[in-house]
Formats: C-alpha cells, structure tokens, sequence
C-alpha cells in the first residue's frame, strides 16, 4: 500500500465524520446528528462528492456516504471538517452490512451513483441492484422511499429495468441519456470524478428512480439470472 494510502487510512480514525464497521448505530442516528431530520445514503460513493454536494444542497436532510475503500472516504470526509458540513457522514464498510448500521424505516432514500457495474456474469449478484440488495434495502427504507441509480453503464441500466419489471417495482423516473433532457433537477447536475472518466465510453448517462413494494420481494432470482443471460447472450 503506498504512503499516501497509509496517511489518509491513519487520518479517518480521528475524523469525527467517519465510523469504520461501527457497532450500536442501528436506530441511534438522531444521536450522531443531534436532529431527527431524514436521512439520505449513498452507497459505493468513492469520494463522497454525491454526499457532500447533497449535504451542501439540503441542509435540513443528513447524508451517509459509505465505501470500503477508507483513502477514498478521506476526500470527501475531510470537505465536511474544512467547511463545516455536519449534516454528512461517512461509513467504511461493505454494502451487504447495511442491515447492521440502520434499523427498519431509518433510510428516507438511497443514492447509488456511478457502481462498478459487475459486467461478467459470474458476479451478476454484486450488482447493487440485484434482489440480494434491494431485500438489505427494503428493511432500512421508509414506505415508498425512493432509490436512485445513475450510471453510464448501459448493462446495468438495462439490467437494473429488468428486475423492476420481473419484481413488479415501481418505476418513478428513467432516461437513457440524462444530460440530453431539457429540464434536470438540481441533485443530477452533481458530477462525480468517476463520471468524469467515461469509464464504459457510452458517452450518455443513465438514470431512474424507483421504489419498492411493502411486501418482501418475491423469489425470482433464479427466474432473473436466466432472463439476464438470455439476454446478454443475445447481446
């Protein structure tokens, strides 16, 4: 690991804005934040400009930013201290431990911007829409809140409207090309770095906003797989 890794791994463990693998903070965030205002999360935000510019935006709503990677979690983390954003926090951890950081109906919503899109097919359940995730996410969202998911990743944008097609979600807002709508809420104008590198050179953007059902999600995964490689064989 290079020394600039190792600094800013050292650094987080002082910062006050950031938690690794916390323990006891399901259902005690009204305490961290010292207010009951709504809760936002993003997940896999690498460097916390999603979060950050939120935090900036809406600042009677609290925002989590959480990633593994703690180097990463340093940029964004740090922004807050500098210029006093209180309202945002960081989490170091793996996705499929939300369930141990927010009880049931803690989450208003949840922001998943620019994942790595897990194209082989071997690895088709790490796509943090898959049913795998959205059941995690079904247990810590309040009723009918609301999941966005913007990519540049065509694969996970399709995929991503097959499952809330096969699972009967309900599907709020898509495009297929953001930046080419006349009209685009403040929130999407927020650009990340890994935005910035058109990492699958699709030169769009991708977006929707959906919501799931109050029910527990049906079990169609394998039913989802087979319909995934169907298609991506086609492809």
């Amino acid at each position: 690991m290079g020394q600039k890794k190792l600094l800013r791994f050292e650094a987080i463990k002082s910062f006050p804005n950031v938690l690794q693998y916390p323990e006891g903070m399901a259902g005690n965030w009204k305490s961290f934040f010292h207010n009951d205002h709504p809760i936002t999360v993003e997940l896999a935000c690498g460097k916390g400009e999603y979060t950050v510019a939120l935090a900036r935006m809406y600042p009677e709503r609290n925002f989590i930013g959480i990633d593994l990677k703690g180097n990463r979690l340093y940029i964004g983390a740090k922004t807050c201290l500098e210029q006093s954003i209180s309202n945002a926090a960081f989490v170091r951890s793996q996705i499929d431990k939300l369930g141990n950081y927010f009880s049931r109906e803690e989450v208003s919503e949840i922001w998943i911007t620019f994942p790595d899109p897990q194209l082989r097919k071997s690895k088709l359940r790490k796509r943090l829409t898959h049913p795998r995730f959205l059941r995690l996410y079904q247990h810590c969202l309040v009723p009918q809140g609301m999941i966005h998911l913007k990519t540049d990743s065509p694969d996970l944008y399709d995929f991503t409207k097959q499952v809330i097609q096969l699972y009967d979600l309900v599907l709020h807002e898509e495009t297929a090309d953001l930046y080419a709508s006349q009209e685009i809420v403040p929130e999407l104008k927020i650009k990340t770095h890994y935005e910035g590198l058109n990492i699958s050179q699709s030169n769009k953007i991708y977006y929707l906003r959906f919501s799931l059902p109050m029910s527990p999600l049906p079990d169609k995964d394998e039913q989802l797989h087979d319909l995934v490689k169907g298609y991506e064989n086609i492809g």
